[in-house]
């Protein structure tokens, strides 16, 4: 399987994030998405979840994993977020022409191209008939 031309990979942006929330993110150089994770995870644990009890878990005591449960979830959802993330940004890298207008990896089967072709080596689709955007019309950031 060949990496796009971003090559954040997925797995690891999630797996920095369940070591740190924010960590997935900011691997994604998202340093806004990275912010809002963790106020999110501050925010939850701040309403939310008795500091007693969020103690406890942290020294890694035996409790009741409801009670810390809006932390948990904000953990977890922020893990899912940056894996679909680094897989939504690979794909926009994929399908987004170079600074010269041109295409890297077939928008068909999204392999990477030969140089001076005309067609997909893997696929045989036809590439003569595919619009670019010129890098002008492109914005240069996906959210």
């Amino acid at each position: 399987m060949s990496q796009s031309l971003s090559g954040k990979r997925p797995w690891l942006a999630a797996l920095l994030n369940v070591l740190a929330i924010g960590l997935g993110h900011a691997y994604l150089r998202r340093w806004w998405r990275a912010f809002g994770w963790i106020t999110a995870l501050f925010g939850a644990a701040t309403l939310f979840v008795d500091p007693a009890a969020l103690e406890a878990f942290m020294r890694g005591q035996s409790i009741d994993l409801l009670s810390v449960a809006p932390v948990l979830v904000v953990g977890a959802l922020s893990v899912v977020d940056a894996y679909f993330v680094a897989h939504a940004q690979n794909m926009m890298a994929r399908f987004t022409p170079n600074q010269n207008g041109e295409l890297t990896h077939c928008p068909h089967c999204g392999k990477e191209l030969g140089l001076d072709l005309d067609f997909c080596q893997w696929c045989s689709a036809d590439l003569t008939h595919t619009e670019t955007a010129s890098p002008a019309e492109r914005p240069d950031k996906y959210t």
